[in-house]
């Protein structure tokens, strides 16, 4: 990492963990509507429950050859064969409702294209464009909010699973559909300017 680099201000939660960092500063907030991509976040973040994001980080190439580059027609088609190994590989988070999850959640995704599919759906939650914030400090940044608590209803409502109102709004903040960078971190102005006026 450069001096540059290491001499810009950036949100406190990522600490001077290069993987961190460097998903801090390719990744978080960085508008997703891929469908893979967005299954694959909606699996990680579903993972992280109880758990810290580092320890997600840590295992995210365990998950992506694990379920097939996050590949929701693959995952679907998962048997119980499959999931009582994936229960006993240690790259993965080892918890069989999670495991079980990911699989009934890429059955959800295969179903949602018959609407548009995963990304139009999530998206339609905030219009189809970044919600910008300007939280002055980690205190600023809710958990959840009501339109996250929208988004976990309706998910569920179409058989997703592990998408409860806080991991809804990580999922948010992770593929950009809300800019919660601290306003104080370069990140934050380099977003809220690529979302255009």
């Amino acid at each position: 990492m450069s001096a540059v680099a290491e001499a810009r201000t950036r949100c406190s939660w990522c600490g001077d963990d290069p993987l961190a960092v460097a998903y801090h500063d390719l990744e978080w907030g960085v508008p997703v509507h891929d469908e893979r991509q967005l299954f694959e976040m909606l699996t990680l973040e579903g993972a992280q429950a109880g758990l810290s994001w580092m320890t997600i980080l840590r295992k995210r190439d365990g998950y992506r050859e694990a379920f097939h580059g996050f590949d929701p027609e693959r995952v679907a088609r998962f048997d119980a064969r499959r999931l009582a190994m994936l229960a006993t590989n240690p790259a993965i988070v080892r918890n069989r409702a999670k495991i079980a999850a990911t699989v009934a959640n890429a059955q959800a995704t295969l179903a949602l294209r018959a609407e548009g599919g995963l990304g139009r759906f999530l998206w339609g939650f905030v219009d189809g464009r970044p919600v910008q914030t300007k939280p002055r400090s980690a205190a600023d940044i809710p958990v959840q909010t009501a339109v996250s608590k929208r988004m976990a209803k309706a998910l569920r409502a179409h058989g997703f699973r592990f998408c409860g109102p806080t991991i809804c709004y990580a999922l948010m903040q992770a593929v950009g559909m809300v800019n919660d960078h601290v306003t104080s971190c370069f990140r934050h102005a380099e977003l809220s300017e690529s979302a255009g006026p």
